[in-house]
């Protein structure tokens, strides 16, 4: 996992660009209320009701993609600035990080102009992940522990980046300390959310942020939001989680013979 100073240079320049150049399906009538710009710990995206089929969606607009987005690491870490309560609570949190291992569920993207998109996702530690969006949306993004490919089915093209280079470290890693890997900014609880921000620079693009917030009571992962230097969200919300379910192997294929653009 990458540590702290670790350099992204032109690769999360040319991907932020890629990722806001890409379609994104409009929202449609669902109970999913717009993100609240991070840091803003205590509210959150709702997502759809479980076990509920979405309703179909429209394709125009654009917007940002990539359910992560992609960030620059920090600078200096401010863990001196949190007490013994917020240490603690930052520490259960890595737990849960750490703990989890296999992860299989539906996600609801909601981009900067509030437009939508949904899918499922597939997590199996270390480092794969498989994030495949719902028709019209042509869109897999995969993870295979080493490299994360943006993949268009309808043009057989696809978009190959390091997977170090990119904040899915934070959920693909065996073991992660947030107050050591990363510069966490803040960190805050109240009777629904337990709410982490981690805060990144890069010197030539500028700093963004990325907001995860966990159920108060379990500490399930409930959503994240990245703000980009620009100051735009995109926010993914998370339900129907199945931690026990072991994805297939082969979700997490990457075709390195296909046709792709490749960042070192």
């Amino acid at each position: 996992m990458a540590r702290r100073g670790a350099k992204f240079g032109a690769a999360a320049i040319i991907v932020a660009t890629i990722c806001s150049m890409l379609v994104f399906t409009p929202a449609v009538a669902e109970n999913v209320p717009l993100p609240t710009p991070a840091p803003r710990p205590k509210t959150g995206v709702t997502p759809p009701p479980q076990d509920a089929t979405p309703p179909a969606q429209q394709d125009s607009g654009s917007g940002h993609f990539f359910p992560f987005s992609f960030l620059q690491k920090g600078l200096g870490n401010q863990q001196s600035a949190f007490n013994p309560q917020q240490r603690a609570l930052l520490d259960r949190v890595s737990n849960y990080l750490s703990g989890v291992q296999t992860m299989v569920g539906n996600f609801v993207q909601i981009g900067p102009d509030g437009s939508r998109t949904q899918g499922m996702f597939y997590i199996q530690k270390p480092g794969k992940v498989r994030f495949q969006y719902n028709p019209p949306t042509p869109l897999d993004v995969i993870a295979d522990g080493s490299s994360v490919v943006v993949r268009d089915r309808n043009l057989a093209t696809q978009q190959l980046y390091p997977l170090s280079q990119t904040p899915l470290r934070y959920l693909l890693a065996d073991h992660i300390n947030l107050i050591q890997d990363t510069d966490v900014i803040s960190v805050s609880s109240d009777d629904t959310f337990v709410s982490v921000v981690i805060e990144e620079k890069q010197l030539v693009v500028g700093t963004s942020r990325l907001m995860m917030m966990f159920d108060a009571k379990d500490l399930t992962l409930k959503q994240w939001t990245v703000t980009d230097p620009q100051g735009l969200d995109t926010t993914v919300a998370v339900y129907n989680l199945d931690q026990a379910k072991k994805p297939d192997p082969n979700l997490f294929v990457i075709n390195y013979a296909a046709g792709q653009g490749t960042m070192q």
